[in-house]
């Protein structure tokens, strides 16, 4: 019989593909659709769709890539998990009666497929802090970069990707505002450099176990709950303020622009009997 401790030592030993990249693929390709615009770029420019699906799906591979300085289309000669990720991407937005679509949309489904990305995180984090590694020995500001951009690099390019599809919104930066994808995939990069720096007394497979049961328990928490807020909201908020001195907007303004809203209000009265006075007076004049 197998004992408890192998099991984080198993499932370290996972293979990705072909399942759990195919989730991941199900989930960002079912994410872009659902953004504005998206089916109607499919519908007027299908090599501009695909051309963002794939960067949902590998956008990871093409930030890391960049900068290592290796090719940014190496993703493409992983020519199967094209084909895989190409094959999703028609059936999520050409299906007829949407129907892929429509059966990945059902909740279960829909969280399973989330889960199931969910590790696929995990591992391509792991496997951007040993790249790394590997060209720059001992440097963890690259490694943790690295990781990052691994793990979390469909998010961190979203603007060029927004840009294939023709929108140009700079407000919706990863850096300006960091979506809780992208932190948690911040912090799983340092925990892991930190790792493989030896500095966490942690074994790696125990720390992917810990890790990856964390996201999927925390993304199928947030789905069920509906809810957008980052579990480490007050962590944040707390540190932000102990550092940074960063508060809320005070309650003082907001009084303040009530207070002007009504006081327009008041000034309305008076400017409305001025113009009916104005109005008897013309009345007045035609009568004479």
């Amino acid at each position: 019989a197998m004992e408890l401790w192998q099991v984080p030592l198993l499932f370290s030993r996972l293979p990705m593909f072909p399942f759990f990249d195919l989730a991941h693929y199900v989930a960002s390709v079912m994410a872009l659709k659902e953004q504005r615009g998206a089916v109607e770029v499919s519908v007027r420019s299908p090599v501009a769709c695909w051309f963002s699906a794939m960067l949902y799906c590998f956008g990871g591979s093409v930030l890391s890539s960049l900068m290592l300085a290796e090719p940014p289309v190496a993703f493409l000669a992983k020519g199967t998990n094209i084909i895989l990720a190409s094959s999703v991407w028609y059936l999520v937005f050409y299906c007829p009666e949407d129907i892929f679509y429509r059966c990945f949309a059902f909740l279960p489904l829909r969280l399973l497929v989330a889960g199931m990305k969910e590790v696929t995180r995990t591992w391509k984090i792991t496997a951007g802090v040993a790249h790394a590694d590997s060209h720059f020995k001992d440097a963890w500001l690259v490694m943790v970069a690295v990781g990052w951009a691994r793990g979390a690099g469909g998010g961190l390019i979203s603007n060029f990707e927004q840009l294939v599809r023709g929108v140009w919104k700079p407000e919706t930066n990863e850096l300006l505002k960091m979506s809780y994808p992208v932190k948690v995939t911040l912090i799983g990069a340092v925990l892991f450099t930190l790792q493989h720096s030896q500095y966490l007394p942690i074994a790696r497979h125990n720390l992917v176990f810990l890790y990856t049961i964390f996201l999927v328990v925390s993304k199928v928490t947030m789905m069920l709950t509906r809810s957008a807020t980052s579990p480490f909201a007050p962590v944040e908020a707390a540190l932000g303020h102990m550092f940074f001195g960063l508060q809320k907007i005070p309650t003082k303004v907001k009084g303040e622009g009530a207070a002007s809203s009504n006081g327009s209000s008041v000034c309305d009265p008076s400017s409305s009997e001025q113009h009916r006075d104005g109005v008897k007076k013309r009345q007045a004049k035609k009568t004479e």
